[in-house]
């Protein structure tokens, strides 16, 4: 078993002065935190992998293709791979986990 904490996770991603800390990775499927402060740019590019992502705490709007919406604590957003994403219009500090599956490299 692996077991973490969510302030543990977020305290180790600052002291490494990154949005993103991946935190499990396993034959079939990884998995991090990525942070992204109110107005912050998030300036991802589609992955390779399908993806989930659990909006722990913040507020702002995704959009995955074409489409967009808003975002908040308990939202979940699957986004297929090689599909463009974006967070935006972050007005509260979001902190979301994300799965990859496959893992990501």
């Amino acid at each position: 078993m692996k077991a973490f904490r969510l302030e543990e996770l977020e305290a180790e991603r600052a002291v490494n002065d990154g949005a993103y800390l991946r935190f499990l990775h396993e034959r079939n499927m990884s998995a991090g935190l990525y942070a992204l402060d109110a107005g912050a740019v998030d300036r991802q590019q589609p992955h390779a992998q399908d993806e989930v992502y659990f909006v722990v705490s913040g507020r702002g709007s995704i959009t995955v293709g074409v489409e967009t919406t808003q975002v908040a604590r308990g939202s979940v957003v699957y986004v297929p791979a090689g599909v463009t994403h974006r967070f935006h219009h972050i007005s509260e500090d979001l902190r979301v986990l994300v799965v990859f599956s496959p893992p990501e490299s």
